[in-house]
């Protein structure tokens, strides 16, 4: 039995939730699907999969197996793409999904740097909070900022960003700073479109104690930098990330809010269809912007 084989078979049934669907990703027959799920759950002597008629599940053992299968298959795919792109001179257009904020302040000054380094690559940069899917609109590269990783594409991460709440002294002029995160739910919040959380605000305490508070909002926006603006003006309660009101605190526009409550800090990482051939141009653009962040502090936190 071809155990990398078997590994990577089994990876893309758990992947798809189907044999079929498997067997179509990796162009093979069905039968060939279960023959190496077979062959994979006598070797190790252990059920992998729960089959039904209507769906896969994975045991407790396909779920300990499943993982090391991921960490393998991206190791091998790791290697083979170093490999490659030793020997593959970066050329041709690159085209990178960013969020608007974050590519504004932070991925901007470093276009030039890469250009002037490999300036046979063609870079075309499009900024949009919104997720997009990158193989359906054509993109090589994305860059998201994320709470949970990535699930639909490898990724890599490049940097931490804390979430901080915070509003203008103005606005805490008229409304007396929250002491618990309950407190929240008294104030005019301004919201982002695309929080995950909506309208429900999560913290935990010093103690890792859990807290939520159901907010009101005064105002919803697509963009990170209206609803800073926002708050600066006095509109509200916020919370952005460190990399995009780092130095408004620094410099008091904004004003940290229940600093004995923290919300989960967010990642930056490139994301990428797959580990597998990939192209020259997007390993080195890879490398470049996690050697630009590299450091135990991200740029925004120091």
């Amino acid at each position: 039995m071809d155990r990398l084989k078997a590994f990577e078979v089994f990876a893309s049934v758990v992947a798809r939730g189907s044999f079929v669907r498997a067997a179509e990703a990796l162009d093979t027959s069905p039968a060939n699907v279960t023959r190496y799920i077979n062959e994979l759950e006598a070797h190790l002597g252990t059920r992998l999969l729960n089959r039904s008629s209507r769906k896969l599940s994975l045991t407790e053992s396909g779920e300990i197996l499943h993982e090391r299968c991921r960490l393998i298959l991206e190791e091998v795919a790791e290697a083979e793409s170093q490999t490659s792109a030793s020997t593959t001179r970066p050329r041709g257009r690159l085209r990178i999904n960013v969020p608007v904020s974050f590519g504004i302040l932070h991925l901007a000054p470093l276009w030039p740097k890469f250009m002037e380094k490999y300036p046979e690559v063609e870079l075309d940069v499009v900024l949009a909070d919104r997720v997009v899917d990158l193989v359906e609109e054509g993109f090589d590269l994305g860059i998201r900022i994320s709470r949970g990783g990535s699930t639909s594409y490898s990724a890599r991460k490049l940097a931490t960003s804390r979430n901080i709440v915070c509003a203008s002294p103005g606005y805490l002029l008229q409304r007396p700073p929250p002491k618990h995160p309950s407190d929240l739910a008294q104030h005019a919040c301004l919201g982002y479109t695309y929080a995950q959380t909506a309208d429900e605000w999560h913290f935990v305490d010093t103690a890792g104690n859990k807290h939520s508070v159901k907010v009101r909002y005064a105002m919803h926006t697509n963009n990170g930098d209206t609803a800073r603006a926002a708050a600066i003006m006095g509109g509200g309660v916020i919370w952005q990330p460190t990399f995009l009101i780092g130095e408004d605190l620094r410099q008091k526009r904004l004003i940290e809010l229940l600093p004995g409550y923290r919300m989960a800090d967010i990642e930056v990482l490139a994301v990428y269809p797959s580990r597998r051939h990939l192209s020259a141009k997007v390993r080195l653009m890879v490398d470049f912007l996690a050697q630009s962040f590299a450091g135990e502090t991200a740029p925004w936190d120091r």
